[in-house]
């Protein structure tokens, strides 16, 4: 085969160094925000934070709750926006992107401003079952808060993505007729195919098949158009429509539904317990949205080895479609190869590394298992 053996490629030290970096700066994230809740919770600075939202809310139940929600995520952006700004020097630092400072900043102010629309339209949610619906109120919250993560999956593509990037209609007319039976192949019905203008953020390629429904779209990086093959934007879409052939989708919104009906179940659990340890006076104290918050965050870390794993078979998965539903592997192999040195991927990581933090397989795995289907393949012609 052509190629071969470019799954033993080693990692550069750039790569080495500049993964194990953004392993410690996501660390240091979320044990800055770790702590951050527990500080709050521990010298009851939650409750001098809802007595101050109270004043400034006009003692209006619901007012204050967006007030105390403000000026939590505000400290928190405040505390964090030094590792924020950490992370964007790092990706220019490796020529990883071409952003300047001021376009960086307004993204983060935009990322804020939606955040706090989300977070506030969850947590009045949350709060209204909790005062309309006292002894259920997380099966209720629960529906709601799943009916919401269904919506916003459908509406990304058209409401937020275009908050931070823009989009055009594909203009090649050869390659969107080539994706177009592709997808079709798959027994998927695209509504568009569209250049993802990323290079105006990042130097890095990426490609997607996102939405739900009348919203379903295919977006491609002009970095990747602009540098891959046809064949190698086939492989890597090809890829992407495995997700659907397998229903990975539906599949993650199936697993989505029982962890989010188990978080709620067990924030229940713990803000009852903190009510009868007498920390809060009643469950509808919104001074306990730290312990809410807190709760989320311990099962998201102890659940993530195993969210990675099902998500790294998800991804073995879709890359065997794309063997199967392309002409040859080797429009695959060069794909990944050229991403893994575009986007300074790192081939070979640790196996307690891949294990713990790694949503995808490696990329050597992935090649080495591209590599066995194409000489299976070729064996059998």
């Amino acid at each position: 085969m052509a190629d071969a053996h470019t799954s033993m490629q080693p990692d550069s030290p750039e790569a080495r160094r500049y993964n194990r970096i953004r392993r410690w700066l996501g660390i240091g994230e979320f044990a800055l925000g770790f702590a951050f809740l527990v500080i709050l919770l521990v010298t009851r600075w939650s409750d001098s934070l809802r007595d101050l939202a109270y004043r400034l809310g006009f003692q209006n139940y619901s007012f204050s709750l967006f007030v105390y929600l403000v000026l939590l995520l505000g400290i928190s952006k405040a505390l964090g926006i030094g590792l924020d700004y950490y992370g964007f020097r790092l990706e220019r630092r490796f020529k990883l992107s071409n952003q300047r400072f001021s376009a960086w900043a307004w993204d983060e102010i935009k990322g804020f401003l939606l955040g706090l629309v989300l977070g506030a339209i969850v947590v009045e949610l949350v709060y209204l079952s909790i005062r309309q619906w006292p002894l259920h109120w997380w099966i209720l919250a629960w529906a709601l808060f799943m009916g919401l993560f269904i919506l916003l999956a459908q509406l990304a593509p058209v409401v937020l993505f275009p908050i931070f990037y823009k989009f055009e209609p594909l203009d090649n007319e050869d390659l969107r007729r080539r994706l177009v039976i592709l997808s079709e192949r798959a027994g998927t019905r695209v509504r568009g195919i569209y250049r993802w203008k990323l290079s105006e953020k990042s130097k890095k390629a990426n490609a997607a098949l996102t939405g739900l429904g009348n919203t379903r779209r295919i977006i491609l990086a002009d970095t990747l158009l602009d540098n891959y093959t046809p064949e190698e934007i086939e492989s890597v879409l090809a890829h992407e429509l495995g997700h659907h052939v397998h229903k990975h989708i539906l599949k993650s919104i199936l697993a989505q539904t029982g962890i989010t009906l188990f978080g709620f179940w067990a924030a229940n659990w713990t803000l009852h317990y903190a009510v009868d340890q007498r920390r809060f006076e009643e469950l509808s104290d919104f001074a306990n949205l730290p312990l809410f918050a807190l709760v989320s965050v311990v099962l998201s870390f102890l659940l993530m080895p195993v969210l990675n794993a099902f998500s790294r078979f998800n991804e073995r998965q879709a890359d065997r479609y794309a063997f199967e539903s392309t002409s040859s592997v080797e429009p695959f192999i060069s794909s990944m190869n050229k991403l893994a040195e575009q986007n300074l991927a790192e081939r070979t990581p640790s196996k307690w590394v891949e294990w713990f933090f790694h949503s995808h397989p490696s990329i050597s795995r992935r090649l080495e298992a591209a590599e066995e289907w194409g000489k299976t393949q070729h064996a059998h012609s």
